[in-house]
């Protein structure tokens, strides 16, 4: 569970320190990726705290989720039609899901 906290931890800690500027169309592709790595961190302190947790499965995740989000974002920006959202909308959803849950777990 430490590895996944740590991790996030260090980003956003890099993240304030470093003066990053994204141009606007990579704007699209930074917030599902960013929200991809969230969720895959979130899922994996809930895994953690149910007592499944496989360092396997949160690396892998990780990837596929994000691979899988830019890929959407991709398409749709060729295609003419904001794809993205759908990525944004599922791991938003996601993301609430595991921290109602994670909540949970500490009441």
């Amino acid at each position: 569970m430490l590895l996944p906290l740590l991790g996030l931890l260090l980003g956003v800690l890099a993240g304030l320190a470093l003066d990053v500027n994204v141009g606007f169309e990579l704007s699209r592709y930074s917030a599902v990726a960013i929200l991809a790595a969230l969720d895959s961190v979130l899922g994996a302190v809930r895994a953690e705290l149910d007592g499944v947790y496989d360092n396997r499965i949160f690396i892998s995740g990780f990837v596929v989720n994000a691979i899988v989000a830019v890929f959407l974002t991709f398409i749709g920006d060729r295609l003419g039609l904001d794809l993205y959202l759908v990525a944004l909308i599922t791991f938003g959803l996601r993301i609430f899901d595991n921290v109602a849950l994670i909540r949970r777990h500490f009441l």
